[in-house]
């Protein structure tokens, strides 16, 4: 199979440093090209799935603008320039929450949307999580941090409690992870 082929690019809309909307002009493998290609730029972000050493689910319970009512969330942000995905894990695990550890399992990195871009996620398992220090968190959502135990996360779940499929994504690879020991 042949890849597609960006021929140009335009940029339509610029709002740095969370959002850039493209025009593409796009060869596909069968020499074809589409002069207009839509494409979204974002940030890459990561979401950490934390479990404590007494065998605890850190999360969220907070609103957000896209999410109707409260959803759970994962600890979770985006990448500074030049950062690296595990760097950025270990930042934010830190300043959502206090805690660190050493023991970390990548999940995957995920393009967000295969045909328009969107960034990509990078998921972590944190196992054996302490806290080391105070919240620093600057998140402009309201939050409420929960300690949810391995039934109540898959119970979560499956209720749809988890509203922003990267989050149900990243908790549904955890449990995954865990259940093979």
């Amino acid at each position: 199979m042949r890849a597609w082929r960006t021929r140009s690019r335009r940029t339509l809309l610029n709002r740095p440093p969370w959002l850039a909307v493209e025009s593409h002009a796009v060869e596909l493998p069968d020499g074809h090209v589409v002069d207009d290609w839509p494409w979204v730029v974002t940030p890459d972000y990561v979401n950490v799935v934390a479990v404590t050493e007494a065998g605890l689910f850190l999360v969220f319970r907070q609103t957000k603008y896209a999410v109707g009512g409260t959803t759970l969330a994962p600890v979770g942000g985006y990448l500074e320039p030049g950062e690296r995905p595990l760097s950025t894990a270990r930042r934010e695990l830190l300043e959502e929450t206090g805690h660190q550890t050493d023991h970390w399992t990548p999940l995957g990195s995920y393009v967000v949307d295969g045909n328009r871009g969107c960034g990509t996620g990078h998921l972590f398992l944190a196992r054996d999580t302490r806290c080391v220090a105070d919240l620093r968190s600057d998140d402009l959502e309201e939050q409420r941090q929960l300690l949810l135990n391995r039934a109540e996360v898959k119970d979560a779940l499956r209720a749809g409690e988890f509203k922003v499929m990267c989050w149900a994504t990243a908790m549904a690879l955890a449990l995954l992870v865990l259940d093979e020991g």
